[in-house]
């Protein structure tokens, strides 16, 4: 019924005075919230993920090393037809894997990430797993580099960090993130909303990354519709991994009586009576088509999608992860892996002394 519940507030039906608005988390630095990453995320996961490293993020660059003649073992896709048909015999080529990583963060700003119901927003759960991610390929000597988009076709010009490696890079991309935050709170003061369309910043990414590379698209995937083809021509062309963020309030209302919805996309408003059950289970069915909808499209294109929840933990959603993945590689599949945190969170708890 409602393409999204970004904001939720009681609000009587007699009340004469607006609401209070709920208290605004204080900034960080980028220096700060990465510090705050590597002491409370990746010192867990150090040591934890062992070899899951490699299934959460592996080389797959190729470089020619020799070419010799073909043998009945050998497999034909590897056929150099240009040699065989000069020595009219067949060749084939050999290979040295490239462990050496390029990734990508396609980060997706728009006005409807600013939203959570606890005390953590879609938005800075955004800037966390990038500062964690971000870290974790750095420090094993790959580059990343990072496209911010904020809803507006504009900001995709100018919002390309290159992609480098080092400490310094993931630093780099922090405060990137960080002022397209203050961006984003400046445009929403001036009453200034856009819809999503991540078919915009899809497009970008085509043209922007050269290389095959690994490519972490990190949304909530509300947007105009379309999308669909630019994501499968993109995942065709790398490897790519969705991060999806959600907020538990987004796919079931709680009883609140009257209640006030504002679309922070568009800035519509609407007064809902959350005390009718029936409207309750039918915002519910309707997240519910929505969020299947979303895993048949990235199933269908083999993207694999980390779900983070803004009531969860992230180091226990990234080891789940990387664990499903590592069972996908070793039975030899294709199926797309989902990795839902509240799943992550209660596997990663139950392995844990207490």
């Amino acid at each position: 019924m409602f393409k999204s519940l970004l904001r939720l507030r009681r609000k009587a039906a007699t009340a004469t005075s607006p609401p209070a608005e709920a208290p605004q988390p204080a900034r960080v630095d980028a220096e700060t919230l990465l510090r705050r990453m590597e002491w409370t995320v990746l010192k867990r996961l150090d040591g934890m993920l062992h070899g899951d490293y490699r299934s959460l993020m592996r080389g797959f660059g190729l470089d020619l090393a020799d070419l010799r003649e073909y043998q009945a073992h050998d497999d034909v896709r590897h056929i150099d037809w240009n040699v065989t048909a000069r020595m009219q015999t067949p060749y084939v080529r050999e290979f040295h894997e490239d462990r050496e990583v390029f990734a990508w963060f396609l980060l997706d700003l728009s006005p409807s990430v600013d939203f959570g119901s606890g005390s953590l927003r879609k938005r800075e759960l955004a800037a966390e797993v990038t500062a964690t991610i971000g870290r974790m390929l750095t420090a094993h000597g790959n580059r990343v580099g990072a496209l911010l988009y904020d809803g507006s076709s504009a900001s995709l010009a100018e919002a390309v960090v290159p992609a480098a490696g080092g400490r310094l890079q993931v630093l780099r991309i922090l405060d990137a993130v960080l002022r397209f935050q203050n961006r984003a709170a400046a445009r929403d003061a001036a009453r200034e909303k856009r819809q999503t369309d991540l078919g915009d910043m899809l497009a970008r990414a085509e043209n922007i990354i050269r290389r095959r590379s690994l490519v972490f698209l990190v949304s909530d995937f509300i947007s105009r519709p379309g999308w669909e083809g630019r994501l499968a021509l993109l995942a065709r062309r790398n490897e790519l991994v969705a991060v999806r963020l959600h907020d538990p309030l987004e796919a079931e209302l709680p009883d609140l009586g009257l209640a006030l919805v504002e679309d922070a996309e568009t800035g519509e408003q609407i007064f809902v009576d959350t005390l009718d059950a029936g409207f309750r289970r039918r915002f519910a069915e309707a997240a519910a088509r929505r969020e299947q909808e979303l895993r048949q499209v990235l199933a269908r294109n083999g993207v694999d999608c980390l779900e983070l929840s803004t009531h969860d933990r992230l180091d226990a959603a990234l080891l789940r992860f990387a664990h499903l993945r590592k069972m996908r590689g070793k039975a030899g599949g294709h199926q797309a892996v989902s990795a839902h945190a509240t799943a992550a969170a209660q596997a990663t708890r139950a392995a844990q002394p207490s």
